[in-house]
């Protein structure tokens, strides 16, 4: 079954394609001949980018159409405030019969060689030997540690694409270690390090691994990858003897703490310097990649601001000093 990817699709183009579901709702006609009459709204997306979708007549929709489904469709690119597919045919796939590379983003650093750097971390710089054993009891599990190589940081803000929470990870690590060098007498480097990199463990069951676009799990919409990770590090904590009731009350700490007010799904705020520590360098780490995507979007788009993002709550400005 062919395949043309999004961002190549141009105003006049036949479309002939797969495509994933990123959005979907039906809108009503407002016309008196048509009363009654719904059509259906889409945005389409693969992993070179996003397109508009319509289906003007909704006999063509034989089978309920739902974000995170993998479609077949036949239509024509038109400009309406930008590229839409005008779709004549769909039909729904079966996700399991697709190619994933289609539809999952990917990093652009290779898993192993990621994973390899972090468990030189744990061998070189993890001095405290129940810090060490802990980190260890994960990332000596081969089910974990596959789960966190090809888990994404998020399902859209930042990281979101295979291989992203070690990316971020790597990164959050990266962070800390600068932190430290500007306050050693304050910072325990292993210990913020640990925190680095256990904050976001939770996020392997957030999202399904099963869904095209990291939707949601169950036990990720009802509990969250805080709780799920205090959770996961509770349970690692209760398999060693003797584990310092100092050092797991501040893992505990940073890993609730570390979106950094409750507004962000915290439950607590940071009170520790290491939890403080914590949720700048997890917030810059994000807050740089998100840059970097829109940026990204816009690399061969006209003038030199991008176009507003939500998240981020501004447009960014390209030209770069002495150009």
């Amino acid at each position: 079954m062919s395949k043309q990817l999004i961002r190549n699709l141009k105003v006049g183009d036949e479309v002939e394609t797969q495509a994933l579901i990123l959005d979907v709702s039906r809108g009503t006609f407002n016309t008196p001949n048509r009363a009654g009459d719904y059509f259906w709204k889409l945005t389409l997306g693969d992993v070179s980018g996003s397109i508009k979708g319509i289906i003007w007549e909704a006999r063509l929709v034989k089978e309920n159409l739902a974000r995170g489904d993998v479609v077949f469709l036949r239509g024509e690119v038109n400009d309406y405030h930008g590229p839409q597919v005008v779709i004549s045919e769909i039909q729904k796939l079966d996700p399991a019969k697709v190619q994933r590379k289609f539809f999952q983003p990917v990093s652009e650093r290779d898993p192993r060689e990621m994973l390899e750097e972090l468990k030189g971390v744990i061998a070189q710089e993890i001095k405290t030997p129940p810090l060490k054993l802990l980190l260890l009891s994960f990332f000596n599990d081969r089910q974990f540690v596959e789960r966190f190589m090809e888990a994404p940081a998020a399902r859209t803000i930042h990281h979101n694409y295979i291989g992203g929470l070690l990316e971020h990870t790597l990164e959050v690590i990266s962070i800390c270690r600068h932190l430290v060098s500007l306050y050693p007498g304050e910072l325990q480097l292993d210990l913020l390090l640990t925190g680095a990199i256990l904050h976001d463990i939770g996020k392997i069951e957030e999202y399904d691994p099963a869904s095209l676009s990291f939707e949601f799990s169950d036990r990720g919409k009802l509990i969250g990858h805080i709780s799920i990770g205090k959770e996961m590090l509770d349970q690692r904590l209760r398999q060693i003897p003797d584990f310092p009731e100092s050092l797991k009350l501040e893992l505990q700490h940073m890993i609730l703490t570390h979106h950094g007010m409750r507004e962000w799904g915290s439950p607590e705020i940071p009170k520790t310097i290491h939890a403080f520590a914590l949720f700048h360098a997890d917030l810059v780490s994000a807050r740089l990649n998100q840059f970097v995507k829109v940026i990204q979007r816009h690399a061969n788009g006209p003038g030199d601001w991008t176009d507003w993002d939500r998240f981020l709550e501004r447009s960014i400005y390209l030209k770069r000093p002495g150009e």
